[in-house]
């Protein structure tokens, strides 16, 4: 596929055209799974990568770099730069490394662009489960091009919630006091193994809220759009925990979750 050059003030449509088609060659070159992996460690030995993750994210970098040579870079795997045209690209190659790994379906590709202001556009494309969200600021949420919206309002014992789980392993002591608190609370819990697709599910619907502990920009830039635009409420307090739901439910959880985490 050609190469689309851009004028520095692009318009949000050819923002997210771009990282839509990036975002599908990349889950293209992920499904091609190797026959063996090399696995490396990051901040904790169960926080991973591998030559996928990498590979991933130097295919979309490059890919972005060559229509807009002139814009930012923010990647999980530590590509960084800074721009010059007031925009930035926030990736994450392979949202979901460790479903990656044990062929497990959900695992996706997340790129978001923003400006000043935050996040203009955005995709999670996750080939396993055939579903691509995206989301334009202001523009609402699609999966598959069929606009979405989260459930509100919902009550927090009708609620089926999503999260996820620290890398660091102390920090799962207090995760396991807090999840024991909610269950009773809740209409049952769900762990998908990406934070990218549990926001998303929000918007979608699938899930009527989602919080976890610890989430980096990357995680959450396109999907926190996403849910945004299809209307729920996305926060992350000081203590780094991240709630998201629609605006029914989201004090609610946000409280329910309260704690030293």
């Amino acid at each position: 596929m050609g190469v689309t050059n851009f004028t520095e003030n692009a318009r949000p449509q050819d923002l997210l055209a771009l990282a839509l088609r990036i975002a599908l060659e990349a889950g293209t070159l992920l499904m091609d799974r190797p026959a063996s992996f090399e696995v490396s460690s990051k901040s904790t030995a169960i926080d991973i990568a591998t030559q996928m993750d990498r590979a991933s994210e130097k295919f979309i970098v490059e890919s972005l770099l060559a229509s807009r040579p002139n814009d930012g870079i923010i990647g999980e795997e530590g590509s960084s730069r800074a721009s010059t045209s007031g925009l930035t690209w926030v990736i994450d190659p392979v949202d979901g490394t460790v479903n990656y790994l044990y062929g497990i379906p959900g695992w996706n590709v997340s790129i978001a662009v923003k400006d000043e202001r935050g996040v203009i556009a955005g995709v999670v494309h996750s080939p396993t489960i055939n579903s691509t969200f995206t989301a334009i600021r202001g523009g609402g949420a699609f999966l598959n091009s069929k606009e979405i919206h989260c459930n509100d309002p919902i009550s927090l014992d009708l609620a089926l919630i999503g999260t996820g789980f620290a890398y660091d392993v102390r920090r799962r002591v207090e995760q396991g006091r807090i999840v024991a608190q909610l269950l009773p609370q809740i209409r049952d819990l769900r762990r998908l193994g990406s934070a990218a697709i549990d926001i998303c599910y929000v918007a979608l619907g699938a899930f009527d809220g989602y919080f976890e502990y610890g989430l980096f920009e990357w995680d959450s830039a396109a999907a926190g759009l996403i849910a945004t635009e299809a209307g729920a409420v996305i926060t992350t307090d000081l203590r780094g925990v991240t709630v998201c739901a629609g605006p029914f439910l989201h004090p609610a959880l946000a409280t329910a979750v309260e704690g030293e985490i």
